[in-house]
């Protein structure tokens, strides 16, 4: 007895006709075109990554080679000037290994083997950008790991996303 004009209607679960943002639909239909065709190996690589785990561990260790922040290299210059403006020699500061960042940059590095450690987001859109690493990183003996989340590889290099 649910009629027009009869009891009210009871609540459903309307979700599914719910008009989803663009960006919501294209990541369900990736999900769905992924389970249901065959992924190259190349682009299946992307889906082993580290364990948490092994993850926390490498990111500690990136977090000693954080590039300097802006403040920290003004005061740096500020301190150095004012040493010059004393009458001392100026001695430039001897460069500290950090993390590099960047396709081009790493992809430079790795060629000239002075790459120590490669690491690659998993979520990088479009793929191919970062396709060609891992195969680049055997042909040269780089070691390289594959984690989950570019913005906390970002992080590390105090960028939203890297």
């Amino acid at each position: 007895r649910l009629g027009i004009g009869q009891d009210i209607q009871p609540q459903r679960d309307l979700s599914r006709f719910v008009k989803w943002p663009k960006y919501i639909r294209l990541q369900r239909q990736k999900v769905v075109l992924q389970t249901r065709l065959k992924v190259p190996p190349a682009v299946n690589q992307f889906y082993s990554t580290l364990d948490r785990q092994t993850a926390t561990q490498l990111f500690k260790l990136l977090d000693k080679y954080r590039p300097e922040t802006k403040q920290a290299k003004k005061e740096r210059l500020r301190e150095r000037a004012a040493a010059r403006a004393e009458g001392k020699e100026d001695a430039p500061t001897k460069r500290v290994p950090v993390a590099r960042h960047g396709v081009n940059t790493v992809t430079t590095l790795i060629e000239k083997k002075k790459a120590q450690l490669v690491v690659i987001a998993n979520d990088v859109d479009p793929i191919e950008m970062v396709m060609f690493l891992p195969a680049l990183c055997r042909k040269m003996g780089v070691p390289y790991c594959i984690v989950k989340n570019k913005s906390r590889l970002g992080r590390v290099c105090r960028r939203k996303t890297t």
